[in-house]
């Protein structure tokens, strides 16, 4: 990346030259398409695979979110896990969205909507929302980041987030605990549900109004 120039940038200023990688996602191999410019675009980076290691087989239906979507690997495993459900991949960086676009077409998921965060419906609410956020934002914007998307939950969904120890995963921890019951209600619950190689996996449930 060019100095300046970071995977959280609109329009990364970055060559855009593009690559193709094999990986392992959802139980089978796939060839994908990355670039410059965009998070891990030589792999799928280890915070994915320990969040991917320890998350439950998603819903069968209903939206899924995948927030910071980079090139798709969080994208690609839900859809295709979860052909019936419409999967929503979003992110700021536009190029990570073409790549995305393209790998769930590559890939035959279907149901792929890979989108700038102003461009999902305000009435969308989300079965499921897996992230691999971009803690380099600095503290404030990921708060702000988190405290836009989470109250979205469906009732009794659940999100699951993977965050370093060394890059404040037990304070991101506490904060989620005092500030969600205001935007989830009292009954939501914030657990520390893993921890592997460095890594947190944090689990956010919304209460289900139902029960």
């Amino acid at each position: 990346m060019t100095e300046g120039d970071h995977y959280f940038t609109a329009r990364p200023a970055s060559p855009d030259e593009r690559r193709s990688i094999v990986v392992h996602l959802a139980d089978r191999e796939l060839h994908v398409e990355t670039a410059g410019g965009v998070f891990s675009p030589d792999h799928v980076d280890h915070a994915t695979r320990v969040l991917l290691d320890e998350v439950p087989t998603p819903p069968t239906t209903g939206d899924l979110l995948d927030l910071g979507c980079g090139w798709g690997p969080l994208t690609l495993e839900l859809a295709l896990r979860s052909p019936g459900a419409r999967v929503w991949a979003v992110d700021v960086n536009e190029r990570a969205l073409d790549l995305v676009r393209r790998n769930a077409d590559a890939a035959g998921a279907t149901a792929v909507r890979a989108v700038l965060p102003d461009e999902v419906p305000d009435d969308v609410r989300f079965a499921a929302i897996w992230s691999n956020p971009p803690i380099r934002v600095g503290k404030a914007a990921l708060h702000d980041l988190l405290l836009q998307w989470l109250p979205r939950l469906a009732p009794g969904g659940a999100a699951h987030l993977v965050v370093g120890k060394n890059l404040g995963a037990d304070s991101l921890h506490r904060w989620l605990a005092a500030e969600l019951p205001d935007v989830l209600g009292p009954h939501a619950v914030v657990e520390r549900v893993a921890s592997a190689r460095g890594f947190r996996v944090l689990r956010v449930t919304a209460a289900d109004e139902t029960a």
